[in-house]
Parts: structure tokens; sequence; C-alpha cells
């Protein structure tokens, strides 16, 4: 370990879930995003991380992703927390998903080693054999306060000596490194948005690597998505507003025309129209999904962007996506508990 500071919930069935995405697929072609009217670094970052593709399909990639997924001391099966770490954990167990993207924040409000071993690992220890994570700020790192999130997802944690999926190709990844993975014909980058607040410098001169990055996966043919923490479109909340810091990196996303981006944060779910980083809607913008529906305590909006066509924040559950490789994808959000519910289909890039 790089650092020495370390510090039975019953599990619940839940039914339906494989149901509730054949429906999901079945109407995805009703409700499409393209039918939306148009209304100085002075720190490099270290070199990308290669990437290798580990996962193709003749269906497509399948993925499920969301953030903000446990509370303090929190290892109820039957929270909502319990209940999206039992189902994400089940799709893993029975390959019926080939990634778990974690989207940041995943043990409040702290995360030292032993709170991660403690609680997230009793809810969420099942899905790190295909978990991709991306750093955050606020509740996984503040460097010289809590810097243990990349020591667990190594497995340099005692009691939880198993490591995310990203680990186990890579080795450790240090907290606020960027690193970008090809699944199928997709790329997808992940940043963090975390070095906006603890290091803008090294923030912006990731921007540099993010116009690399991004400039040789679609040289190479890929499809582009970009996983990060706090969410640029999206609508405020009593918590937090817009990430307006993150525009650098959003200019670069436009520029190379990724297909969609993935944050959370705002303990809610959004989605956005294909929109451009002047953000109007556009047939050749990225689709951006805000989901932060995890477990923690939801919050209600209080504005609304014209870019944000669905959102919801009454319901705890998560996101499933097909990545197909003309570009197109399916999306449906899974509830857990609630209601309500998100889905549609994106057509490959004309």
């Amino acid at each position: 370990m790089r650092r020495n500071r370390v510090a039975a919930g019953t599990s619940v069935i839940l039914l339906g879930v494989a149901g509730l995405w054949a429906a999901t697929l079945a109407l995805g072609g009703g409700n499409t995003a393209e039918e939306v009217p148009e209304p100085t670094a002075t720190v490099v970052p270290s070199p990308p991380l290669s990437t290798g593709d580990t996962t193709s399909r003749a269906g497509g990639v399948r993925i499920a992703a969301v953030g903000d997924m446990n509370g303090p001391k929190n290892w109820a099966a039957d929270s909502p927390s319990g209940r999206n770490g039992t189902a994400i954990s089940a799709l893993v167990r029975n390959n019926q998903i080939d990634a778990f993207l974690g989207l940041g924040d995943y043990q409040y409000d702290t995360g030292y080693c032993d709170d991660y071993v403690k609680y997230w690992t009793r809810l969420w220890g099942g899905t790190k054999p295909k978990l991709y994570w991306v750093s955050a700020p606020n509740h996984d790192w503040q460097p010289g306060r809590n810097e243990d999130l990349d020591n667990f997802m190594n497995g340099q944690c005692p009691g939880a000596p198993a490591k995310a999926a990203i680990n186990q190709q890579r080795g450790l990844i240090g907290n606020g490194t960027p690193y970008s993975k090809d699944f199928g014909k997709w790329h997808i980058a992940f940043l963090s948005s975390a070095q906006w607040r603890y290091n803008p410098a090294q923030a912006r001169a990731l921007t540099a690597w993010l116009d690399r990055d991004l400039a040789a996966a679609k040289a190479a043919g890929k499809h582009l998505a970009v996983v990060h923490h706090d969410p640029y479109f999206t609508s405020d909340t009593s918590g937090h507003g817009r990430s307006t810091e993150l525009k650098p990196w959003i200019d670069v996303m436009w520029k190379h025309r990724v297909r969609f981006t993935l944050s959370g944060s705002q303990h809610n779910y959004e989605r956005s129209c294909p929109v451009n980083n002047a953000d109007r809607c556009v047939s050749d913008g990225m689709t951006a999904f805000q989901v932060s529906t995890g477990g923690m305590g939801l919050r209600s909006f209080t504005s609304s962007p014209p870019y944000i066509v669905k959102r919801f924040s009454d319901t705890h559950g998560f996101l499933r996506m097909t990545l197909r490789d003309d570009g197109s994808f399916v999306w449906g959000f899974v509830p857990t508990s609630g209601s309500s519910k998100d889905a549609g289909t994106r057509p490959a890039p004309k």
C-alpha cells in the first residue's frame, strides 16, 4: 500500500429487472433524442494509460452506470443503495453487462479504507469484477484528507483484496489520474473533475490530454464517450449548480463529436438533448446523462435549462445502455426504489 492510513446485511432479491430491461429495449424506438427540436497549464499530466479492447460483442457493449452511491455507515440491503448494489451485482454475476461505470462519490461522508471495507463492500462489492471508476471530489478525494479510494480500488485496503476491473488490467491508478479504454467500437475517457477544485492547473493540462486522446481514438474509427463526476449540462439544485469550469473539456468533446457523457453529483436523474458546446440542441451534439441516483437522498430541481429534456428526482436506480458498433445506442433507466423511468434510442451518426 502506498499509504499507511487504514482505518451481513441480508441480500434483497429484486424481481423484474431483466423484464424491465427487455421492455426498455422494446419501447426504445418511441423516445429518441433525435426527436427533440433545436431550441496555460503549469502542470503536464502523465501520459495516457494504454487503451485495450477487452469488451466486444456482436450485439454491442452492455454497460450500467450510476454515481453517489452509499450513505455514512449504511450497510442495509433494503436501502436504496442496497437495492442498487444488489441489482448491479446480479448483472455482473450473471454476465448481463460488460462494464459497470462508477460515476463517483462512492462512500459518504469521507471515503477512508475502513468505510469502503465496512460499508460499500457489503452492498456494492459484487460490482468490482466489472467496475471502471472515475475519481471525484468531495466524498472520495480531498488531497491530505481522504486519499484511500485508489488503494481500495487496487485491493490494498485490508479486508477488501478484490480489485476493480480497470485495476486488474492496469494496476494502481492514482486518484485524479485520467485514463481511457476501448470497449468494442467505443472509446471512453474517464476524467477527474475534482482536479478543477483541487488543482486547476492540472485540470487545464488535462484538456490537452483529452484532445490528444479523443483525436487518436477518432482517427482509429472509434465512437467516443466521456465520463466524469461533476455535471456541466444540468439543472441546479439546492446542493450544486452547473460546473462551468468544465467548459474547456466540453469544447474538446464538441470538437471531436463525443456521442454521450455520463456524470453524477446532483442526486437525481437528467438527460439532455444532443447538445453542443453553446447549449444548443443539434443533431450531432452529445447526449448528456446525469445519473446520481445510487442511494443518497434525492434533491429537487431549482432551474430548468432548455437543453434538459428528461429529468426526475423521486426515484433511485441506475442507467443501462447498449452501445452499438455503428455508433447508435439504446438506454433505459432501471428504477429500484421508485417508479420514474426513461428509455430511448439514438441512431447512428450520419
